[in-house]
């Protein structure tokens, strides 16, 4: 995502220190322009916590239902990309929940894919309403990020033995289901099912959006150094079996081909860090 003539503006924002394991990072942008922005939002496999500030956010989904965010509204995991339209005027800060944290926080990270929920629904209580109109005062955008984090701290619960395994396994060449199954000596669908309850989605899902994603930075390298992709390398690098295969992973996440999205590239969203 880009800025234009500082009409539009777009950041992200690190995670402060010990709440590494919660959120990833905090997106904020700014439609100071007099006309609509609409831009496309990459998967993540997260779910996300959007605040939003102005005339409500748009979000628009692959079969072109449009949804209306007005204060506060959760959405995720995140697994196909969607547009989203920021009328003129309007603000957004955007928390990113890391692996289990979303089940850390509300019980179940399952919820219906790309429909939006009102957190307080979640937790049947009208606190994050409370937490809206708090962050309305503040100016500064490290003072909310601050302030959501001290207000969600009291809700964090504690990670299962299981939670542990799944969100710290990191070895990219041992199934981490069956290495779990065999560690905490239970079956492997057992281990399926707690993958799907706390993370949102299976082992199988996330590797196959890993391997897209190393082919989404592959391609906008070759757009950063304006050269015409090697579709061979990429294949070959990312481990897709042949184009076809490559072509039909870019039109379930993205609904574009790769030649398309090498093309639009600078209207996915990718803020840069504050």
């Amino acid at each position: 995502m880009r800025n234009n003539d500082q009409e539009y503006h777009d950041l992200r924002i690190a995670t402060p220190i010990g709440f590494e394991e919660v959120v990833t990072h905090f997106y904020y942008a700014a439609n100071k322009s007099g006309q609509h922005q609409t831009k496309t939002l990459l998967p993540s496999f997260q779910t996300i916590l959007i605040f939003n500030c102005g005339p409500g956010a748009l979000l628009r989904s692959k079969q072109n239902t449009e949804i209306k965010v007005n204060q506060c509204m959760i959405l995720g995991p995140i697994k196909n990309a969607f547009d989203y339209t920021l009328p003129a005027g309007t603000e957004i800060l955007v928390a990113n929940f890391k692996g289990d944290a979303f089940y850390r926080f509300f019980g179940n990270a399952v919820l219906a894919e790309q429909v939006p929920v009102n957190p307080d629904e979640l937790i049947k209580e009208h606190c994050f309403a409370d937490l809206w109109h708090e962050l309305k005062k503040m100016n500064s955008q490290q003072e909310k990020v601050n302030y959501i984090l001290d207000f969600c701290k009291p809700y964090l619960k504690n990670r299962s033995a299981t939670s542990e395994l799944l969100t710290t396994f990191d070895d990219t060449v041992l199934d981490p289901v069956k290495t779990i199954a065999r560690k905490m000596n239970q079956s492997e669908r057992n281990i399926q099912l707690r993958h799907k309850q706390y993370l949102g989605y299976s082992a199988k899902e996330i590797n196959r959006y890993y391997r897209f994603l190393k082919a989404v930075e592959l391609i906008r390298d070759f757009a950063i150094k304006q050269v015409k992709p090697d579709w061979f390398e990429v294949i070959d690098q990312c481990g897709y079996y042949d184009q076809s295969q490559l072509i039909h992973d870019f039109k379930f996440f993205l609904n574009l081909s790769p030649a398309r999205f090498m093309k639009f590239q600078q209207d996915i969203c990718c803020p840069r860090e504050l």
